[in-house]
């Protein structure tokens, strides 16, 4: 990653580390509620509703190359559940790990000329500006990977009725009789076959009918 646009510290979402300074080992801890950014989750299936609380506790360490930010985030996450289709509300804790590099050191600590020639290693690497960090992409991709691909209200969610959609946890009797299509089609045969006798019980009355007239 290149170096960061300019940062405001007035965003909750940027940490100063100026009273770390560059001296490896010094330990800083922090925690700061701040309301969710927009889209914090994955979106159309469960996330973090954007200007929901959402808890960081942060420990920052100096090191070398930089500073190793390792925390955790905790939130309530909302979405819905992908067997029964009912709204649903998971709490979250994820926990994460990166390290913002001194703009003008190399990933070993060692002071460089002029910072960002490698552009193939800088892509990667997040850095501080100014003493100043932006923890927002960390988050984002720390909530990803704590949430659930396919959230459930319950884990034995049994879903809703394949056949008209009613939701089986509020009816665990729910049931269609099922209907063996072999037997359905012997019945529609069986059907025919009686309309047929039908038919002809009709025609022999009145053959029956006619005769006894002519014989009176």
């Amino acid at each position: 990653m290149a170096l960061n646009a300019r940062l405001d510290h007035r965003n909750p979402l940027v940490f100063d580390t100026h009273e770390l300074g560059r001296r490896p080992g010094a330990l800083q801890r922090l925690t700061r509620t701040v309301d969710a950014p927009k889209d914090l989750g994955i979106k159309g299936v469960i996330g973090v509703p954007e200007g929901a609380p959402v808890e960081l506790e942060l420990r920052l360490e100096s090191v070398m190359e930089g500073v190793l930010v390792t925390g955790t985030a905790r939130a309530v996450a909302q979405g819905e559940c992908v067997r029964c289709l009912e709204p649903l509300e998971q709490e979250l804790a994820a926990e994460f790990q990166e390290m913002f590099s001194y703009p003008d050191a190399d990933d070993r600590g060692r002071v460089i000329a002029e910072p960002g020639d490698d552009a193939e290693d800088d892509e990667d690497r997040l850095f501080l500006e100014d003493g100043l960090f932006d923890l927002e992409s960390v988050l984002r991709d720390a909530v990803v990977l704590a949430l659930p691909m396919q959230p459930v209200c319950r884990e034995d969610c049994p879903g809703l009725c394949a056949e008209c959609g009613a939701r089986l946890a509020d009816d665990p009797d729910h049931h269609h009789d099922a209907v063996d299509i072999r037997w359905a089609a012997l019945q529609g045969l069986a059907g025919t076959m009686q309309d047929g006798e039908k038919d002809e019980m009709s025609g022999a009355e009145a053959e029956a009918g006619v005769d006894e007239k002519q014989e009176k």
